[in-house]
């Protein structure tokens, strides 16, 4: 798994492949339960495809950190990946930035 602490408030993710991807994203919703001060950058760089229950699980993420005040930005999101979440109407649910250096200094500037 990618997650590691960046910061002492910022939790990065480089997500891994489905089918291990839904494992992955549950242990970073139970991180951020544990600690209500990270923000997270979810990097997409090596997915192509995502699966229902995976986008559940983003969703359950962002309310997660919604709820103590916290950001959920997702980076390197490629075009096919982009397509799920425009089809969804999720792209106006999540923020994208271009790559993981664009999300890691925004949310530098904001803490």
């Amino acid at each position: 798994m990618g997650i590691q602490n960046w910061s002492e408030n910022v939790i990065l993710v480089n997500l891994c492949k489905e089918p291990d991807l839904g494992e992955e994203l549950q242990t970073v919703i139970e991180m951020v339960g544990a600690d209500t001060a990270s923000d997270v950058v979810l990097d997409f760089a090596d997915i192509d495809i995502i699966t229902s229950s995976s986008i559940a699980k983003m969703l359950k993420l962002r309310k997660v950190l919604r709820d103590n005040g916290r950001t959920l930005l997702f980076s390197s999101v490629g075009p096919k990946t982009k397509s799920i979440f425009n089809v969804t109407g999720l792209d106006t649910v999540f923020e994208f930035v271009d790559d993981q250096f664009t999300a890691l200094a925004s949310l530098q500037m904001v803490n």
